[in-house]
């Protein structure tokens, strides 16, 4: 899965290609995005039109996850002899989110897929997990095929407003906005790298208003295509300054 992204453009860039009205997110500074850090995404404001603002990478994972883990903290705690509130145990599990979304047939996501909760995610270059000549890990870096060394793009994401839950442990319970960002089959040359998947990309201005607009049946056939060969490549990239 893609855990991992750059953002090197700054907001007038990401307001004009998505034609987004308001920006709420200040200075943007080139930087990579690793989940659970707040990062800019274009989505609808209370009014339907278009803001970029930020929220944190990982949507709410499934009850299900939360209840198994909670499940064995517990049988861990009562093994020690320690009396257990499972519901508050539950209730203050630590989720760190969901960071990508594949499985849109799920009753867990069903929710998040109306307009109203999808957005853009603005990204110039993404990475999957290599191996150098010796098998250490080696993050491989993929941009779309352009003149620009860092081409602007979009991840098709969801969203989600006021989330309350504990991200961290020694934070307790937060409120947050959080987001993901869908996956589709992969293409080479991202394939070769991660054969299981890869995020769902729009490239044209057609697929981000099916994507912000269109009823679930029309814009989930953005996740089902087959995005086209050729379209990304593989490059040599410097860290973030």
């Amino acid at each position: 899965m893609c855990n991992l992204y750059s953002l090197r453009k700054g907001p007038a860039s990401i307001l004009d290609l998505a034609r987004a009205m308001t920006a709420n997110v200040g200075n943007l500074e080139p930087r990579d995005t690793y989940p659970d850090y707040a990062a800019p995404i274009v989505r609808l404001d209370t009014d339907g039109n278009r803001e970029l603002a930020l929220a944190r990478w990982g949507m709410p994972s499934s009850r299900k996850a939360l209840f198994d883990a909670a499940s064995k903290r517990a049988d861990k705690l009562r093994a020690k002899g320690k009396d257990v509130d499972f519901d508050r145990l539950l209730e203050l599990e630590p989720d760190a989110g969901t960071t990508n979304v594949r499985n849109t047939k799920s009753a867990h996501w069903r929710p998040w897929l109306s307009p109203g909760n999808r957005c853009l995610v603005p990204f110039t270059a993404f990475s999957e997990p290599g191996r150098d000549a010796e098998g250490r890990y080696k993050p491989v870096w993929f941009r779309l095929v352009d003149d620009d060394p860092e081409p602007l793009a979009f991840f098709a994401g969801v969203h989600v407003r006021d989330h309350t839950c504990v991200r961290k442990m020694k934070t307790g319970l937060e409120t947050c906005d959080v987001f993901a960002f869908l996956t589709t089959e992969p293409v080479e040359p991202v394939r070769a790298i991660h054969p299981k998947a890869m995020p769902v990309i729009l490239t044209t201005e057609e697929e981000r208003e099916t994507w912000m607009r269109a009823d679930w049946s029309e814009a989930g056939e953005l996740q089902s295509r087959v995005q086209p060969e050729g379209v990304l490549e593989i490059f040599e990239r410097k860290a973030v300054a």
